[in-house]
């Protein structure tokens, strides 16, 4: 089991041996919150598209998207495995993922930005379990791993962002809320993150 990190807090890529991480995967899960009642148990449970993105940025300008629309990076280096529209059954597995090889990032990428957004509009409030995860995908070891606690009235988080620091890459957990049912919605929020 990774660190579980907490808004703002930041981690190395670094192993412990020295080397650097290669490549990485985001993994993003969440379940629809249970209904309460007796004709809430009736209709079922309700299904929430959540989506994953990850923004490429060059010098605090996007340069690249990686989502459900667009599946792989311009030069290759992210990838997007598909579209969930329902989410999982809170057994703790990815339920949309991104794979970044770090060593294919070109190095004008400076940043890359996590986000999640509710495509069918429910609020945070209607979602549970939701975390992302950081695992080193040679290993499979979970390197870290964030709630997205707290519900709330908002559509969308800006989850977490790798960045470029001491020759190396480093993982911020931001959590921050936002609204928006697309990528293109959360850019505002984005750019003070960068």
């Amino acid at each position: 089991m990774g660190v579980n990190l907490g808004k703002g807090q930041r981690i190395s890529l670094d192993k412990s041996g020295g080397d650097r991480l290669t490549a990485v995967r985001m993994g993003l899960g969440w379940r629809a919150a249970r209904r309460k009642g007796f004709l809430a148990k009736l209709a079922g449970p309700r299904e929430i598209d959540l989506d994953a993105s990850a923004l490429l940025f060059a010098g605090g300008q996007l340069a690249d998207v990686v989502f459900f629309q667009h599946l792989v990076s311009e030069d290759g280096s992210v990838r997007h495995l598909g579209d969930n529209l329902t989410g999982g059954s809170g057994a703790g597995g990815d339920d949309e993922v991104v794979l970044v090889d770090l060593a294919r990032v070109p190095a004008r990428i400076d940043q890359i930005v996590f986000t999640v957004n509710s495509f069918t509009g429910q609020t945070f409030a209607e979602v549970e379990d939701a975390f992302c995860r950081l695992v080193d995908e040679n290993t499979g070891q979970e390197i870290a791993r964030h709630t997205l606690s707290g519900g709330g009235p908002h559509t969308a988080q800006i989850m977490a962002k790798l960045h470029r620091a001491d020759g190396g890459w480093q993982l911020q957990a931001l959590g921050e809320p936002a609204a928006g049912r697309t990528f293109e919605d959360l850019l505002p929020a984005v750019a003070a993150h960068l």
